[in-house]
């Protein structure tokens, strides 16, 4: 249970509703995604103005891929009114709630849309300035981010940027997402897969490695994602840097956002090794990927 209360204004109903999806494990946290700025709303803002001004969202077309029960999509709607902002979702349940959400903050602008498998967009979706994925990419199967990252960018019009948020570093050492163990994604497969089994007590013994695979058991990495984005064949994926909103990197947005939720000492050590590893390796290294990726070149 990843949070055991909430507080909010929503009607019986709504809450009714998210109870008969999500279940009592995931009622709370489902409420506090949308309704506790700290969890959602805070880190998008942060992450998407430290690379762009939000006027350069104003009259463009921006797709949420992954909505879930439309917590992000919520937090998009509020950061940018005047954009047209399309959510997509696999799971069909998650829609009605979403929509159901959606009217509970008087959101006007975005249209919730099943997806028609999990490397696949609606018919006729056309073309978008902006891609979102908050806290999706590490639930896709490996063979499934090889197929749909290149479909998505091809979606995306030249110039255009794809943000990737919230999800966790492969080779970040505690793999806290989904075991809890320490040191699981420096370990071959098969080995990782037998650990989780034995040590975590997040998981049942049952599970089999695709089952933690789409829980997220694996995160992703820059040059996974860089990777598959150019194996569309168009255009060209151009990291980014955080340069406003008095930060210097991402490093220092996560800092930030961390000492705000909880604030200790040694994450300032952290922000220094971050920072130096990150320097080492010429690839951001932090618990989160927290990208924006242009697609430049064409």
């Amino acid at each position: 249970m990843p949070s055991s209360s909430a507080e909010t204004d929503y009607s019986i109903e709504l809450i009714e509703q998210i109870l008969a999806f999500r279940g009592p494990a995931r009622l709370c946290y489902s409420i506090l995604r949308a309704e506790d700025p700290s969890h959602l709303a805070e880190p998008l803002r942060l992450y998407i103005l430290g690379y762009l001004d939000e006027r350069e969202f104003e009259g463009k077309r921006l797709l949420d891929f992954g909505c879930g029960s439309g917590a992000s999509t919520v937090a998009l709607a509020s950061l940018f009114p005047r954009t047209e902002i399309i959510a997509v979702d696999l799971v069909e349940g998650n829609i009605p709630v979403a929509r159901a959400r959606a009217r509970h903050y008087g959101v006007s602008n975005a249209t919730f849309l099943v997806s028609p498998g999990p490397t696949d967009l609606p018919a006729q979706i056309g073309v978008f300035d902006f891609i979102f994925f908050s806290a999706v990419y590490e639930h896709l199967l490996p063979e499934e981010r090889r197929a749909l990252m290149p479909k998505l960018w091809r979606s995306l019009r030249s110039d255009g940027v794809l943000f990737l948020n919230q999800t966790p570093h492969r080779y970040y050492p505690l793999e806290y997402h989904t075991t809890g163990l320490p040191l699981l994604n420096y370990l071959p497969s098969s080995l990782a897969f037998w650990l989780s089994r034995r040590f975590s007590k997040r998981i049942a013994m049952s599970s089999s490695w695709d089952e933690l695979l789409r829980g997220g058991v694996r995160g992703g990495t820059e040059r996974e994602i860089l990777k598959d984005l150019r194996a569309a064949g168009e255009g060209i994926p151009q990291l980014l840097e955080v340069n406003r909103l008095g930060f210097s990197d991402s490093v220092d947005v996560w800092y930030s956002l961390s000492m705000a939720r909880r604030p200790l000492k040694i994450k300032a050590v952290m922000r220094v090794v971050f920072k130096a590893t990150s320097r080492v390796t010429r690839s951001t290294f932090m618990p989160d990927l927290n990208l924006a990726i242009k697609k430049s070149g064409l």
